[in-house]
């Protein structure tokens, strides 16, 4: 009897101790992404206060806050900020091992590790005789030979390399990394985006590799060119001949249908804002406007983000745009638009030539009439151009601010 009791209180015991929680070590960490047989790597770091972990992502000068961290056993789930993904991943002895998973595409998922105490990027070395600073004309092409005209500007200081690619239809965002053997390395995670560049130098020329996620793979070449600039933002979504208008009806976040032709919206400027919560630029491109609104909606200007999703599904949909809301303290409305896939969200909007870029912005005048049309958006990673785009869009909706109805009757 007293070996029964004794072998079931150590058995208590035992499973006591097989469930107490992991210990997470605060302080920097060293992430690692595998994909395409290359590896991607970025900052983190982990705080505790109380009970309670946070994770903050590191890019460069950005800072990404994670507040949903949460340990069970031996293992850590992390969700990446506003997007429908987390990294999971078990504890061990300073080392996480795991999946950088993607909830709403698991076979999109990539393998996952962390080691802490590192805040390199992709190596500690400090010295390099190959300097890639500058600003560069760049061209992306595709595995089909499609090609992409770019903007790449890049700063050097010492052995870290900091800067971003501005393209036709958006930024990449921050990238940071280093220069290993004369060969540049640049990276960015920011919960959705898990970008991966490399670059060789010849005289003013470069040539390299870039990676996005599982299968994403292009050639890139640039020459160093301080005159480089993009096509003009307003010349590639338009309005097809015969049309001054959008007309549209979409369900909001309650299932109201909404329309730019709404009583709320007469006498308006309106800013329409196509974009999705799983898209970091549009991620930027909110932060802007949240605090544009709430400094600027007394002057008779209203904002409508037309949502466009993973899934075909509005349940999913919304829950996503109202996360989204809630985590950046958006103030102005959401509709549920249609799915990411730019062919089909052109059908939904049939008044244009076509959807080509998440985010673009529309402005329409206090006469319900398109006034411009702005593809992509430069964001705070790229410097001087999001100076130039917060100058944009402030002049261009004064100008429909002052525009006198009146005078057109």
């Amino acid at each position: 009897m007293h070996r029964l009791l004794l072998s079931g209180l150590i058995l208590v015991i035992l499973a006591s101790c097989s469930a107490k929680k992991a210990e997470l070590k605060t302080g920097p960490w060293r992430g690692l992404i595998s994909l395409q047989g290359q590896q991607l790597l970025f900052n983190f770091e982990i705080v505790k206060g109380g009970e309670k972990y946070t994770a903050n992502l590191i890019n460069g000068e950005e800072t990404i806050l994670l507040d949903e961290v949460t340990i069970k056993d031996d293992s850590v789930s992390m969700t990446l900020h506003i997007f429908d993904a987390a990294l999971v991943a078990k504890i061990e002895d300073g080392k996480l091992t795991g999946t950088f998973l993607k909830n709403y595409a698991k076979d999109a998922s990539l393998p996952f590790e962390a080691t802490a105490g590192d805040t390199f990027r992709f190596t500690s070395e400090q010295n390099t005789n190959v300097d890639f600073t500058g600003k560069y004309s760049v061209q992306f092409i595709s595995n089909k030979n499609d090609t992409t005209v770019s903007v790449g500007i890049f700063s050097q200081k010492e052995n870290i390399v900091t800067g971003t690619f501005l393209t036709p239809t958006g930024d990449y965002r921050y990238l940071q990394g280093n220069v290993i053997d004369g060969k540049m390395m640049l990276s960015t995670f920011d919960g959705n985006h898990a970008f991966l560049f490399s670059a060789t130098k010849t005289g003013n020329s470069l040539t390299g590799d870039y990676y996005s996620g599982k299968s994403s793979h292009e050639k890139w070449t640039a020459i160093k060119n301080e005159n480089a600039k993009l096509p003009d933002e307003e010349s590639l979504t338009y309005l097809k001949p015969g049309f001054e208008k959008l007309e549209f009806s979409f369900p909001d976040l309650t299932k109201n249908k909404i329309s730019p032709s709404d009583e709320r919206y007469k006498g308006k400027v309106l800013v329409l804002q196509i974009f999705g919560t799983w898209c970091p630029n549009c991620m930027d491109e909110t932060k802007f406007l949240t605090k544009w609104y709430k400094d600027n909606s007394n002057r008779g200007v209203e904002i409508l983000g037309l949502a466009y999703e993973r899934k075909d599904d509005f349940d999913y949909a919304s829950s996503r745009v109202l996360k989204m809301k809630e985590k950046l303290g958006v103030p102005y409305d959401f509709v549920i638009a249609g799915t990411n896939d730019k062919a089909k969200a052109s059908l939904t909007l049939p008044a244009l030539n076509k959807v080509i870029a998440f985010p673009t912005t529309i402005f329409i005048g206090k006469d319900g009439k398109v006034k411009h049309i702005h593809t992509g958006f430069s964001g705070p990673g790229t410097g001087v151009y999001y100076d130039q785009f917060i100058q944009y869009f402030n002049e261009t909706v004064n100008e429909l601010l002052a525009e006198d109805l009146t005078s057109k009757k």
